[in-house]
């Protein structure tokens, strides 16, 4: 339980961290949400309860194909804000987009053969 609430602290400081950023300089706080400490920091805690090279293979890969779907999010977001549609319509849309093409994700990747 200790260990899962140092985790939690620690993933919680970054975004908070990200956040206040943001607020005083987008762009670097834009590049610090972009870098991947949530990958990083979830393989460093996978490994480090189940360190496991096949297992740790098959999530690093499986995140790669993860990310993917979500890129569109990030240019459908500042377009619809740009255009005047508010900010909790945006984030729904821009949510719901990345819902379905991941959802689309998980249909055809089996097809080409990527084990999600």
């Amino acid at each position: 339980m200790l260990f899962l609430a140092l985790k939690a602290l620690i993933s919680g400081i970054l975004i908070a961290a990200a956040s206040t950023l943001a607020k005083r300089y987008p762009g670097f706080g834009a590049l610090v949400a972009s870098l991947p400490l949530v990958s990083v920091l979830g393989m460093i805690w996978l490994w480090g309860e189940k360190p496991d090279a096949a297992n740790m293979a098959s999530h690093v890969g499986a995140t790669f194909w993860y990310i993917l779907p979500s890129l569109p999010m990030f240019i459908v977001m500042p377009a619809l804000l740009r255009s005047g549609v508010g900010f909790w319509p945006t984030l729904g849309l821009g949510c719901a987009l990345t819902i379905a093409l991941y959802a689309g994700m998980v249909a055809i990747a089996p097809r080409f053969g990527i084990g999600l």
